[in-house]
């Protein structure tokens, strides 16, 4: 094993791979969530997309349609 790795390499491949994709899940859910909140407390996409180290548009590509679909509509509101 790599003395830089701080974690036990699997034996197996899959499990490895797995491992990967489940963090990768937890990861984007993660910040979906961090996003939403940020989005409540009034954030603009430029503070968010500053966080995240990306850019204002990909910011806002990734996560804009999430946040209108949560919009209550006219009706909903009234």
């Amino acid at each position: 094993m790599n003395e830089s790795r701080q974690f036990a390499e699997p034996e197996d491949p899959r499990v490895a791979l797995a491992a990967v994709i489940a963090l990768r899940r937890m990861a984007d859910r993660m910040e979906r969530d961090a996003v939403d909140l940020a989005m409540r407390r009034g954030w603009t996409w430029q503070q968010i997309a500053r966080e995240l180290g990306v850019t204002r548009q990909a910011a806002h590509k990734r996560h804009a349609a999430r946040q209108r679909s949560k919009r209550p509509t006219t009706e909903e509101s009234e």
